[in-house]
């Protein structure tokens, strides 16, 4: 792409004609906003903009300005994009400022591929063990997609370093990821396959890395999720696990971008997820009241974590929240998860709706992301852990759990508390149970400010573990 390329005309701002197509404009600004708003990368570049004469085109009243959109839910980069695209700028201005504050992937997305910046060099990894297993057919590329995934996602992984090993993570060949999985084997893990499961956007597999065992999760494309989302996916996962270190968050080894596929690499949680546990899945033990409590206090700490940083999971649910060896919750799949301006409303709006319909709150079906949404979902996971039952289910009436409180709420009915509780519980304490269930009751008000913070839903479960405690000690 030119750098003399007119800013307006590749955005298609005003009302120069171009021969982009408006999909392609909303694409642009979009994927720019996804890199430049969390974080507040936009200011790099508007303290950076300057007009013909040398002076700064923007002052700390225009600054302040663009962070009030932020209350209105619309994009800070969008904006000042369309503003500074009404002025003679060129895109080579725009793509020199990237550079310098090192945002190398929104740089990226303004280049054409053979102009492309460079993807972080592979390094030499480690031998790894070969399992060996049945091979399965890697997906095909179809006749739309003529070129091969990582030509479209490798150069968005560098994440703003042109260091290799800054993210902190490790850069693995595609090759060597087949290798550890069996080719990717799609035969589960109980017959002696690969395959773990499903996660966001891919699915996951076991391999055997130095000795120790990880998840890979292969990312495909898929009927309802176009390149463009992929893309944004892989490297949101990425950026959110680079900055964001909890005990209480999954814990990410690496990533590739070198193959068909991208990959992205974890640590490998033995017990699986509170969903397949709770459902006693492959004949696993039911999990104990106490057990409950301390995951349901982990993944509320995980998330009061991510909220106290300023970011928006968007799809908490028990699939989501994976075990460790000793039962630890881990909260997991960040490609949704989205960054909030520092100091400022965490009220953001989207125009695609995403997540889980069974936990989803009122108002993200309406394009709201806010961190009550991630509050109204744990609510729903609250009652899973209460009745082990699944969060939606098309033969039951309601379908929703979230809809069952009011059966019980509702006299006339016949469900009771007492009828909903999981019969595989044997330890639990009445006034306990009740404590939580009004808790996850709380979290599932309608109207969001009504919500408790996850702080308070910690404190709350916090006091619940303690009480189970001091039963055991009694």
């Amino acid at each position: 792409m030119p750098a003399v390329l007119r800013l307006g005309k590749l955005l298609n701002i005003g009302k120069t004609k171009t021969i982009f197509s408006p999909h392609q404009h909303y694409s642009l600004r979009r994927k720019l906003s996804d890199f430049l708003d969390p974080q507040e990368r936009w200011k790099d570049v508007i303290v950076s903009i300057r007009k013909p004469n040398g002076d700064f085109r923007y002052t700390q009243h225009h600054v302040r300005r663009f962070e009030g959109l932020v209350k209105q839910g619309r994009s800070p980069t969008v904006e000042l994009l369309v503003e500074w695209g009404t002025t003679n700028s060129t895109v080579g201005e725009l793509v020199d400022i990237l550079k310098s504050h090192k945002l190398l992937a929104a740089a990226s997305v303004l280049l054409p591929v053979e102009d492309a910046i460079p993807a972080v060099p592979q390094q030499a990894s480690p031998t790894v063990e070969v399992s060996s297993a049945a091979p399965t057919t890697l997906l095909e590329e179809t006749v739309t997609q003529p070129q091969p995934l990582r030509s479209i996602l490798q150069p968005q992984i560098l994440l703003e370093s042109s260091e290799p090993g800054q993210t902190g993570f490790s850069s693995f060949l595609y090759n060597e990821l087949m290798k550890i999985t069996g080719n990717f084997d799609d035969r589960p893990v109980s017959d002696g396959g690969s395959r773990l499961g499903e996660g966001g956007f891919g699915t996951v597999y076991k391999g055997l890395l130095n000795d120790k065992p990880v998840a890979v999760k292969k990312l495909n494309p898929m009927e309802d999720v176009s390149l463009d989302e992929l893309q944004v996916q892989f490297n949101q996962e990425i950026q959110a696990l680079r900055v964001l270190k909890h005990e209480n968050l999954v814990d990410m080894v690496g990533f590739s971008c070198d193959g068909q596929h991208p990959c992205l690499v974890y640590a490998l949680m033995a017990n699986g997820s509170l969903l397949d546990r709770l459902a006693c899945l492959d004949e696993s033990p039911p999990l104990s009241w106490q057990q409950r409590c301390l995951i349901a206090e982990g993944t509320a700490s995980g998330l009061e974590y991510l909220h106290s940083n300023h970011h928006v999971h968007r799809d908490v649910k028990s699939a989501n929240i994976l075990l460790d060896e000793k039962f630890v919750a881990k909260i997991s799949d960040f490609g949704l998860t989205r960054a909030s301006a520092k100091r400022t409303s965490t009220t953001m709006m989207t125009e695609k709706i995403v997540g889980t319909r069974a936990y989803m709150a009122p108002e993200a079906l309406r394009g709201e992301i806010t961190s009550k949404s991630d509050v109204f979902s744990f609510g729903v996971v609250l009652l899973e852990i209460l009745s082990g039952l699944p969060p939606a289910d098309e033969n039951r009436e309601p379908q929703f759990l979230m809809e069952m409180r009011y059966d019980i709420e509702d006299e006339d009915e016949e469900l009771t508390l007492e009828d909903f509780l999981d019969k595989k519980m044997g330890d639990l304490g009445l006034s306990q149970v009740e404590s939580v269930y009004s808790l996850a009751c709380n979290c599932l008000l309608e109207r969001k400010n009504r919500r408790p913070v996850i702080k308070q839903v910690l404190l709350e479960l916090r006091g619940v573990v303690k009480s189970i405690s001091l039963d055991f000690k009694a």
